[in-house]
């Protein structure tokens, strides 16, 4: 690991520890993604939809910027979705599917990575083992997935809301899943690559350009994550819906 990158992770450790809540689900296996604070904290949402959920780390952070908002997680793999349980027991303004979300409801492989928070529904690449080192595929698994209607209907997404995505390369398909419910949302904060980490992914310009064709321009980018040599690789997007498409 590199010095800024070592003192990083000191620094969220330390963010981590201020809030109790935060210190309670560390202490339960989940590490809140307090990078995201920032974005969330100058929102204003009544329902969250986190894909790619994982152990928590962004409901976590949702959950704090929004203390009474409806949260909707997705997360496919039993041990990360086991930990998220634990972290949320006793919350009943949260939900957590077990399942992934995609273009057409079935079954699905997904490369499980050596780091679970790395897997994906593409091949792991070799330059994402590369670039971010112990995440090469560990193994492959059979899991659920549908489109996002199949899970929740219009009328559970409250205004104003929010749709999260984390899906590591799948961005461009979870969205076509989304698509009949894009309309309910005001805010999508994405995860999106520059350079291919998964075989096949949409990169970051397709993704943005089918975004802004259905009314989302893109709203702000953070989070930048670079390379050695200082070339981007990825971050994460945030897109509002447009007047046009609000009307």
């Amino acid at each position: 690991m590199s010095l800024p990158g070592f003192f990083s992770k000191i620094r969220k450790l330390l963010t981590i520890l201020k809030a109790s809540p935060y210190r309670r689900a560390l202490a339960k296996g989940a590490a809140a993604g307090v990078e995201h604070e920032k974005v969330l904290r100058n929102l204003q949402c009544n329902a969250v939809v986190d894909i790619g959920a994982n152990r928590g780390q962004f409901s976590l952070v949702a959950r704090r910027c929004f203390p009474e908002a409806s949260i909707f997680a997705f997360e496919p793999l039993d041990v990360p979705a086991e930990t998220f349980r634990k972290v949320f027991s006793g919350d009943g303004r949260i939900k957590l599917f077990p399942a992934a979300i995609g273009p057409v409801a079935g079954d699905m492989t997904i490369h499980v990575s050596q780091r679970d928070d790395s897997s994906s529904l593409l091949p792991i690449s070799k330059a994402q083992d590369r670039l971010f080192p112990g995440t090469a595929e560990a193994r492959t698994e059979t899991i659920s997935a549908g489109r996002l209607a199949d899970f929740i209907g219009a009328d559970q997404i409250t205004a104003a809301a929010l749709l999260k995505l984390d899906v590591q390369g799948f961005e461009l398909s979870v969205l076509q899943g989304c698509e009949e419910l894009l309309s309910r949302f005001e805010w999508l904060y994405v995860e999106c690559s520059f350079v291919e980490l998964y075989e096949g992914q949409a990169l970051a310009d397709e993704v943005i350009d089918w975004l802004r064709a259905r009314g989302f321009p893109l709203a702000g980018v953070y989070n930048m994550a670079y390379d050695a040599n200082g070339r981007a690789i990825q971050a994460d997007f945030l897109f509002r819906a447009s007047l046009r498409s609000q009307a």
